[in-house]
């Protein structure tokens, strides 16, 4: 009896943690799937001016319409897209009435990428979201800078780099800048929503852990009668 205690307490106990931990992850991916939804809601807004002294937190996501002139120097990104492959994409710093900030134009496939040249013009307007990427860590390799290559968006860096105020607009406007640049614009694509897998799977090791569970209280029922 004792036995048979010992598995009904190990039994409920064991699957009561794993159906919690379940939950939790069903909480959580209400949670994510909220978040992204505001996120995607504020992307879509419609632009307001740039402002003087845009927020990390507060003006994330935030669209914008800013003017400026964008000056002949760039940075070149390296990244890539499924459907197309290796690339780049082009930052390039423009003169604004508040201060120099930074600009995504988009993306340039790498065939395309030691063609480009570009000329301080007359002043144009970008349509796009501010961003404040988070794609460095400590495996991020540092810029090759003889070859112009950066491996991450790295606000602060990038900005030291072009002389500029550490705010970046990633454009999302096809047309005011002719040429093979396409835009890459903000979404949601990147934040990681793995909370229904793991609900899935800690609700899965519940029933497997129940099943087991009820397999040795049978067996050890079957021992006592014999």
């Amino acid at each position: 009896m004792r036995r048979l205690a010992f598995f009904i307490v190990f039994g409920l106990g064991g699957a009561g943690i794993l159906i919690s931990l379940g939950v939790w992850q069903v909480q959580r991916l209400a949670g994510k799937e909220a978040m992204i939804e505001d996120i995607d809601t504020r992307i879509a807004a419609a632009p307001v001016p740039l402002p003087a002294a845009p927020d990390r937190q507060a003006d994330a996501y935030l669209p914008v319409d800013v003017t400026g002139t964008l000056r002949a120097d760039y940075l070149r990104v390296l990244v890539s897209q499924k459907t197309i492959g290796a690339g780049y994409r082009i930052i390039r710093p423009m003169l604004h009435a508040d201060g120099p900030v930074l600009v995504d134009l988009g993306f340039v496939r790498a065939a395309d990428a030691d063609a480009l040249k570009f000329e301080e013009g007359p002043p144009v307007s970008v349509t796009g979201n501010l961003q404040w990427p988070q794609e460095t860590d400590s495996y991020t390799p540092a810029p090759d800078l003889e070859n112009n290559i950066w491996f991450a968006r790295d606000v602060d860096a990038m900005a030291r780099a072009l002389g500029t105020r550490p705010v970046l607009i990633v454009r999302r406007d096809p047309p005011a800048v002719p040429g093979p640049i396409t835009p890459f614009p903000v979404d949601t694509a990147a934040i990681p929503n793995d909370h229904l897998q793991y609900a899935i799977t800690w609700f899965s090791l519940a029933a497997i852990w129940s099943v087991m569970t009820v397999f040795f209280l049978r067996r050890g029922a079957a021992a006592n009668k014999s």
